[in-house]
């Protein structure tokens, strides 16, 4: 149904390039009526980002590291002179040496542990505390999430105790920002075929795996998460907060493979 955000004005963090989870987010949001901002880091992941932004005839874009407290007010406030308030934020913000996404979790290293919270998890508050000022209406915050937060995934290591403590950020969150009318929420999606995903040790094994076992034999495409999204951006959102939505095909709800892959 088109319109179901019309009016709405949403910054997408986190878009790499057309293949992004972020830039599915982006689309779906765009084509039920919601004008787009875009954060990037850079100038390098700048040229990536601008033309897709224009094809969403969207010509804001911010430079966020989100590790800078400045970095960070400066982009708010350019977003603040350009609107008059904010709708909608995503947050698909995350990382992890990739050298510590193999291997054993115990070898984790310390500076690489508090880099992959700080910039995994950390970063949603800090974003949250800068948009609530803008969300006079209230508004919806959404975050990416994975499994591996909850149940050991092979290389996925640091991140999923990243995750876990972005999940447990979004609960908080929303419990917080609930009294003015902003609702807090992660979209799980199943393994994707993104920059970020790759980066993972085995992450073709573990594609897969879920598409050969999910009850819909299919994973996520970015069609499903971008129409999530929208969803819970949307008015038909508005008593849903604090959640971890999945969108895996079902694989979540498994116990052990499909019988024909035993």
């Amino acid at each position: 149904m088109p319109g179901l955000l019309q009016g709405k004005r949403a910054l997408v963090m986190g878009v790499a390039n057309d293949r992004s989870i972020a830039w599915g987010i982006a689309r779906a949001l765009s084509a039920q009526g919601a004008e787009i901002a875009f954060s990037y880091q850079g100038e390098a992941f700048a040229k990536r980002v601008q033309p897709l932004a224009a094809s969403l005839g969207s010509d804001l874009l911010v430079d966020v590291d989100v590790t800078d407290d400045a970095s960070l007010d400066a982009a708010f406030a350019t977003l603040a002179g350009r609107w008059d308030r904010l709708d909608i934020v995503v947050h698909a913000i995350a990382f992890s040496s990739k050298d510590e996404l193999t291997g054993r979790f115990v070898n984790t290293s310390r500076a690489n542990f508090r880099q992959s919270l700080d910039i995994s998890c950390y970063s949603l508050i800090e974003i949250a505390r800068r948009a609530m000022p803008l969300m006079t209406e209230g508004g919806t915050i959404l975050t990416l999430t994975y499994a591996g937060s909850n149940r050991v995934t092979p290389f996925y290591n640091v991140m999923g105790v990243a995750k876990a403590a972005l999940e447990s950020a979004v609960r908080y969150l929303a419990n917080d920002l609930g009294p003015q009318g902003i609702r807090v929420n992660a979209i799980s999606p199943g393994p994707m075929k993104t920059l970020a995903g790759a980066a993972i040790g085995g992450a073709r094994k573990t594609f897969r795996h879920t598409e050969a076992n999910a009850p819909l034999r299919a994973n996520a495409t970015l069609e499903a998460i971008g129409g999530t999204a929208a969803w819970l951006a949307s008015d038909w959102g508005a008593c849903t907060t604090g959640e971890v939505v999945k969108v895996d095909g079902g694989y979540h709800v498994l116990g052990m493979p499909q019988s024909e892959n035993i």
